[in-house]
């Protein structure tokens, strides 16, 4: 792979992860002592955490469209699942290096990571994880019930992702069934028990996972192929625009569909606005399809970014339409 690992570089901080962000805060401001933890739990790409808590955001705005209320409680939903995320997706990232290890030091991308790297130990690693989870739970626990229990049956799937690629061409699924869990439990936190417009929503994510993550897992294809790990991208090769052209239509279709099913008794003026968040959505996934260059690793992972503010552009048009 074109990647180089960060600790050849003499430009970058010393330890610093190949694709974190560069000048990020963890290689710059955090404590020497606090950086390969946080540097497992992604601190230093904090884009992992935006795809994590955006289902939960999208969620948590149309159940409060849904029933046009908005109480202090939501306030503390949306903050709750804010750190819950980054702490859930810094909990499941630790587990993933623990059990990818041997994997990620045959990587170019990967192999600067804290484990292999030699920055922390695997034991060090898992008393890292154990604490994440547990800060987790404590948040976890002070919402509703059935929201706790959704919260604690996510841990199956964020427990057999790290194998999913040793086993089916397909693991970008078990990563979208992680990933997007929140929009399952955020809506729960809210109404007290789950509907059809949340689980259309968590379907609607894990096609937004496969979108997304194909165009990241490109960037592997070379060392995935040579170490016999799976991945869509590898199973799709040169036809990867035309799948992922169709992940996208799916993702707006049931997108849009969860949107019509909570503003159907709402004003024309609310629908319509409302409407305007999967449509743009899906305008900006669009756009990344016409840039999109396997071949280009920086490209590839300047796209996988930019869905940040795929996620973040519909919250708009909800956050607009709950006043009409």
């Amino acid at each position: 792979m074109a990647d180089t690992p960060a600790k050849e570089d003499p430009q970058i901080t010393e330890g610093q992860v190949s694709d974190a962000v560069k000048g990020n805060w963890v290689d710059h401001l955090a404590p020497a002592w606090s950086r390969p933890y946080l540097r497992l739990s992604r601190a230093d790409r904090p884009i992992g955490t935006w795809l994590l808590l955006l289902p939960c955001w999208m969620s948590l705005a149309l159940a409060i469209l849904s029933d046009g209320q908005a109480t202090l409680h939501d306030l503390w939903i949306a903050v709750g699942c804010a750190i819950g995320a980054f702490l859930m997706r810094g909990g499941g990232c630790t587990w993933n290096d623990i059990t990818d290890r041997d994997i990620d030091a045959k990587v170019a991308r990967t192999r600067s990571r804290p484990i292999p790297s030699g920055q922390v130990t695997t034991k060090q690693a898992a008393v890292w994880m154990v604490i994440q989870t547990v800060i987790s739970a404590a948040i976890l626990l002070t919402f509703n019930v059935n929201a706790i229990l959704l919260g604690v049956a996510s841990l199956i799937p964020v427990a057999i992702y790290p194998f999913a690629k040793r086993f089916t061409w397909w693991p970008q699924v078990f990563l979208g069934l992680a990933f997007n869990w929140g929009a399952l439990l955020a809506w729960t936190a809210h109404t007290g028990s789950l509907d059809w417009p949340a689980a259309i929503l968590y379907v609607a994510g894990i096609s937004w996972t496969l979108f997304y993550d194909t165009i990241y897992a490109h960037q592997d294809t070379e060392d995935d192929a040579l170490i016999g790990v799976k991945s869509t991208a590898l199973l799709f090769g040169k036809n990867s625009p035309q799948w992922l052209q169709g992940f996208l239509t799916l993702t707006i279709m049931l997108f849009g569909f969860a949107v019509l099913m909570v503003t159907i008794e709402r004003s024309p003026a609310s629908m319509a606005v409302a409407l305007l968040g999967p449509l743009t959505m899906g305008w900006h996934m669009q756009w990344q399809l016409r840039r999109l260059d396997t071949e280009d690793p920086a490209v590839l992972l300047r796209l996988f970014r930019a869905n940040r503010d795929t996620g973040l552009i519909p919250l708009l048009f909800f956050a607009t339409a709950f006043f009409l």
